[in-house]
């Protein structure tokens, strides 16, 4: 096998085998790791090269920050939180930085002045998460692709230092595997697909 086609090989396996992991370990990715993740985002296709995106990485207190603002804003949107069941949902809230020892928050800052339509921007916002999901399963790493309620409400994007009308894109939760890579078989293309000629 020549080195392209074993190359190209790498790449399709890799896009396979790639699955989103709930559970992960705290052990943490080392900087160089997340660097990397980091760049290979820097590298997905965007028109008019805007490069729409902004990176946040979250790690150790940083995410217990977060889990306060997001209980916060869910407590917001809740209204009446004396519940039990308000209760337990605020707390979960809460929780949910910690599925990971790192958090990269995926954002774009600024959207309604960028040149190019709106949505083009988003789906490069989109592109490079996919860029980063991708290396990270090269390195052996987990990662889970979150949004929720979280990504829209105007008290989380506050706390970034972003406008109500930018978006976050995706908390990316970013570790290593505590179980094994779910098993999936998606729909054949072929069912999905029209040819044309």
């Amino acid at each position: 096998m020549n080195v392209e086609v074993a190359s190209y090989a790498g790449i399709f396996d890799t896009i396979k085998q790639r699955r989103s992991i709930g559970q992960m370990t705290q052990q943490q990715p080392t900087r160089e790791q997340i660097e990397r993740i980091l760049e290979a985002a820097t590298y997905a296709p965007n028109h008019y090269v805007t490069e729409p995106w902004k990176f946040f990485v979250l790690t150790g207190p940083a995410r217990e920050e977060l889990g306060k603002v997001m209980a916060e804003a869910l407590e917001a949107r809740l209204g009446d939180t004396s519940s039990h069941r308000a209760q337990a949902m605020l707390a979960t809230e809460r929780k949910k930085p910690f599925r990971a020892p790192v958090i990269i928050v995926v954002t774009i800052p600024g959207l309604r002045h960028l040149q190019g339509v709106e949505i083009e921007n988003i789906e490069a916002g989109a592109v490079a998460v996919q860029n980063m999901l991708l290396t990270a399963e090269e390195m052996g790493l987990a990662t889970l692709w979150r949004t929720g309620e979280a990504a829209y409400d105007p008290h989380v994007k506050q706390w970034f230092g972003l406008a109500p009308e930018d978006h976050i894109v995706a908390f990316v939760y970013l570790g290593y595997p505590a179980v094994s890579r779910p098993t999936r078989v998606p729909t054949p293309f072929s069912v999905k697909t029209t040819w044309l000629s």
